[in-house]
C-alpha cells in the first residue's frame, strides 16, 4: 500500500478550512497533468537562511557565556600586553617554529630573547596599588580664552611605601603624564595642571589612572582611580547695553495695535457697554457729557526674544563666522536673561534650553555645524511656528545668506514682531542696511555687537 505524501495531507487540510470549499477540493486549472511528486522543491538559499538563523539561535546563549567569560577571566590578563608585546610574542613563536623545523640556531636564540624579555617584563607590572585620588576642577565652565585649572591629589593608601609609577589623565584627545615619585603612607602628593581653552568645545576630562610599565612597552597595566568630568568651553559673549535693540526697556511690555478694556497702557474713550468695569469709568468725561464714559487701553505684551540661530555651515563664509555667529546668539540670549526677559532660541537641530544663562551656554557649546538641507529661511519658519507671541526676533546668519532669503525670513515672521538679521563675517566692517521692515546688522567682530544694537535702536 503506498504511504500518503505528509505535504499533500496538509494541503487537504488547509483547504478544507477555506470558506466556500463545503469540502471539496478546487478543480485544478485546465493544462496539463503535473507529473506526481513525492518531495516538496526547496530553493537552496531558504535551505541555507534557515539553517543559519537555527544555528545562531543555538550558538547565541553559548556565544554569551564564552563572551561574559572571557571579559571576567581573561581580558584583565590579556589586556595587559600592548600591541607592541603580541607582536613581539607572535615573531618568537615564528621565531621558535622556525629555528625547529630547519635548524636555525640564531632563530632559536631569537626567540629565547624575547622569551626572556617577557619575563624580564613581568616584574616591571607586578604589585598592588591602592590610591586615593582626587581629580578637582577649580570651574567645570569656562569661556573660550579663560584658563581651566585643575588638579591631581593622590594619597597612598597603603601601610607601606609604594614604588614610583604614572598617572595618566586624558584631556579630551590629548592624555596628560604625571610622574609620581615613592610615596610613603599618608602623605600626600598634589599636581596642578591648565588646559587650554582656544576652541569652544565639551571636553572631557578623566579618568585618572595608574599605569606600570616595563622600559621596553611590552606589558602595560593600568587602574581606573576616578570617574571622567565634563569641561564646558563656553563661546565668548560680550556685554550689552540696556538700551541695545530688542532689549524692551519698560516695565509694561510693548503696546501692539489690538485694544483691550483693561490694561496700563491708555489709548481712548468710549461709551460704556453693559459689561464693562465699572472701575474704568472716566467720571470727569461723564459729568460733562452726561453719557458714561469707560477708558480703553492698548492691548500689551511682555518682551519675549527670539533668537534664530543658523547651524547650516554652508551658510557661512568660514568656519570663524559660524563661531562668531554662536558668540552673537549668546550674547544676546545671555543679556536677554540677565534682564529677566523671556527668551526662546532654536536652531536647524532644534530648540536650545534657556530656564538659566548656564543651560543656553551650555546647548550653545554641545551646537555641532553641519552643511545641511534646512536653511536660515526654514529655521525662521519654525520660529514664527514656535514662538509666535515673539516681541523681537533676531535672526544670526552669515554671509553667505542672500537678501532675497532674508526678505523670504522676514515674511515668515507674523507681522507686528520686530525683526532684525544678523550678519557675522569675521573681519568685515560693522554696519546697518534695511531690507523692507527687516534691519539688517553686520558684525565683524563680537566687541561690534553691542554699538551696532545701540546704533539700530536709535
Amino acid at each position: 500500500m503506498p504511504t500518503r505524501n505528509p505535504f499533500a495531507a496538509a494541503r487537504d487540510a488547509v483547504v478544507r478550512r477555506l470558506p466556500g470549499s463545503r469540502g471539496t477540493r478546487p478543480s485544478p486549472p485546465a493544462g496539463p497533468e503535473p507529473e506526481p511528486s513525492g518531495r516538496t522543491r526547496l530553493h537552496p538559499a531558504s535551505l541555507w537562511r534557515e539553517a543559519a538563523a537555527l544555528g545562531r539561535s543555538y550558538a547565541a546563549p553559548t556565544l554569551a557565556r564564552a563572551g561574559a567569560a572571557y571579559r571576567a577571566k581573561l581580558h584583565p590578563t590579556l589586556s595587559v600586553v600592548s600591541p607592541l608585546g603580541w607582536a613581539v610574542a607572535l615573531g618568537a613563536v615564528l621565531l621558535a617554529v622556525a629555528g625547529a623545523a630547519w635548524g636555525w640556531q640564531e632563530a632559536t636564540a631569537a626567540a629565547l630573547l624575547a622569551a626572556s624579555l617577557f619575563v624580564l617584563s613581568i616584574v616591571f607590572v607586578l604589585g598592588r596599588s591602592s590610591y586615593a585620588v582626587d581629580l578637582d576642577l577649580a570651574r567645570t565652565r569656562v569661556a573660550v580664552g579663560e584658563s581651566a585649572v585643575g588638579g591631581i591629589e593622590v594619597v597612598n593608601t597603603a601601610s607601606r611605601p609604594v614604588a614610583p609609577s604614572l598617572l595618566e589623565l586624558p584631556v579630551g584627545a590629548a592624555t596628560a603624564v604625571f610622574h609620581l615619585p615613592r610615596m610613603r603612607p599618608g602623605v600626600p602628593h598634589e599636581d596642578l595642571f591648565t588646559i587650554p581653552t582656544e576652541r569652544r568645545a565639551v571636553i572631557v576630562v578623566g579618568p585618572v589612572r595608574s599605569v606600570r610599565a616595563d622600559p621596553i612597552g611590552l606589558l602595560r597595566r593600568q587602574v581606573v582611580w576616578t570617574e571622567p568630568q565634563d569641561l564646558y568651553v563656553h563661546p565668548r559673549t560680550a556685554v550689552l547695553g540696556s538700551s541695545a535693540a530688542g532689549f524692551i526697556r519698560d516695565l509694561e511690555g510693548m503696546p501692539t495695535n489690538e485694544l483691550a478694556t483693561s490694561d496700563v497702557s491708555f489709548h481712548a474713550l468710549r461709551e460704556y457697554i453693559p459689561g464693562d468695569d465699572r472701575r474704568h469709568i472716566h467720571w470727569k468725561t461723564t459729568a460733562r457729557t452726561g453719557t458714561l464714559m469707560v477708558r480703553q487701553f492698548e492691548e500689551t505684551r511682555r518682551a519675549h526674544l527670539a533668537v534664530c540661530l543658523s547651524a547650516n555651515l554652508a551658510e557661512y563664509g568660514t568656519e570663524d563666522d559660524f563661531e562668531l555667529a554662536v558668540s552673537v546668539a549668546g550674547s544676546i540670549g545671555r543679556q536677554a536673561l540677565a534682564e529677566q526677559r523671556e527668551l526662546s532660541a532654536l536652531t536647524q537641530r532644534g530648540p536650545l534650553r534657556t530656564e538659566s544663562p548656564r543651560h543656553y551656554l551650555d546647548d550653545l557649546t554641545r551646537l555641532q555645524g553641519a552643511a545641511m538641507r534646512p536653511t536660515a529661511v526654514d529655521a525662521a519658519r519654525a520660529t514664527a511656528d514656535t514662538v509666535p507671541n515673539a516681541s523681537v526676533v533676531f535672526l544670526v546668519v552669515g554671509t553667505p545668506v542672500t537678501p532675497t532669503q532674508l526678505r523670504a525670513a522676514a515674511a515668515a515672521i507674523p507681522p507686528g514682531i520686530r525683526t532684525f538679521a544678523v550678519r557675522c563675517e569675521a573681519g568685515a566692517a560693522p554696519g546697518r542696511a534695511s531690507i523692507a521692515d527687516l534691519t539688517v546688522l553686520t558684525v565683524g567682530a563680537l566687541d561690534d555687537l553691542g554699538p551696532v544694537l545701540r546704533k539700530a535702536a536709535a
